[in-house]
């Protein structure tokens, strides 16, 4: 799915800090290059039909051919997003190597774990950059020095460990996104096209969470969603129509996966 990033006009890209649930979103791409730089906790990216985990040190490139998702974490991730359009990676076209950031994808593995210096020095950097967001002159500056940084620290840094995602493993996961999964494990197997068990233990490998847990935070997601600020719906309204069981089942889902009780959350986002 190509996915159009809203940037005004004059800007050369964006930068701004992540810190959300695991969000409920399809695969996608976009025409920005994009540079994730991660501080806290764990996530895990596919791209493609590979997985990365990631964390805090680590600098993930998303490029525009490449299908990408963020499609778990831990509940304290944390990263950097930074977002360059076409102009700004220009700029750095007298250097050779950082040509390679105009085409579509990376020959290589495009997530490296960073020198402790090179992270502190580009994560100051990316928060300084996200505080000029009305000073549009200032921002492309120093998106285009962010970038140069970036890149030159990500040479010097060793790649992170991939893995290859089973195909049984990407179909579930994405059955599951889409709310189409069947409820029955031995239904989901069969349709992702391994036995319940194998596709249990398969899951758990390769993504560092059990089917019922991934599923869960997904009906999280989509309870956040429909909940929104409280003003349309009831808290077990719209847990029931998330897919959660029952109240008792969501609670115990929410409170470990957002810190804090339903109630807390809905007297801070009602306040």
């Amino acid at each position: 799915m190509r996915q159009r990033l809203h940037i005004p006009a004059d800007w050369d890209g964006q930068v701004w800090r992540y810190a959300s649930l695991a969000s409920a979103n399809r695969r996608h791409t976009h025409a920005e290059l994009e540079l994730n730089l991660v501080t806290r906790g764990v996530g895990w990216y596919w791209l493609g039909n590979r997985r990365y985990q990631i964390r805090r040190g680590d600098l993930l490139w998303l490029f525009p051919a490449q299908e990408h998702i963020l499609f778990e974490q831990t509940s304290d991730f944390r990263m950097w997003i930074a977002v360059f359009r076409r102009r700004a990676i220009r700029r750095l076209a007298g250097d050779a190597s950082a040509r390679a950031l105009l085409k579509p994808s990376f020959a290589g593995e495009t997530c490296r774990r960073l020198k402790p210096h090179d992270f502190e020095k580009l994560e100051e950097l990316l928060s300084e950059l996200a505080g000029h967001r009305d000073e549009p002159v200032l921002l492309n500056a120093g998106l285009t020095y962010a970038l140069a940084s970036a890149w030159q620290c990500f040479q010097h840094a060793p790649d992170v460990l991939v893995h290859d995602v089973h195909p049984a493993v990407e179909r579930a996961s994405r059955l599951i996104r889409s709310g189409r999964a069947p409820e029955k494990l031995n239904d989901l197997a069969s349709e992702a096209g391994l036995s319940a068990a194998r596709l249990s233990r398969l899951f758990h490998q390769q993504t560092g969470s059990t089917l019922v847990e991934f599923r869960n935070r997904q009906r999280l997601q989509h309870f956040l969603d429909i909940y929104g600020t409280g003003q349309g719906k009831t808290m077990l309204g719209a847990a029931l129509e998330a897919g959660f069981g029952s109240y008792p089942q969501f609670h115990r889902v929410f409170t470990r996966v957002m810190g804090c009780s339903p109630r807390n959350y809905r007297r801070v986002t009602s306040g």
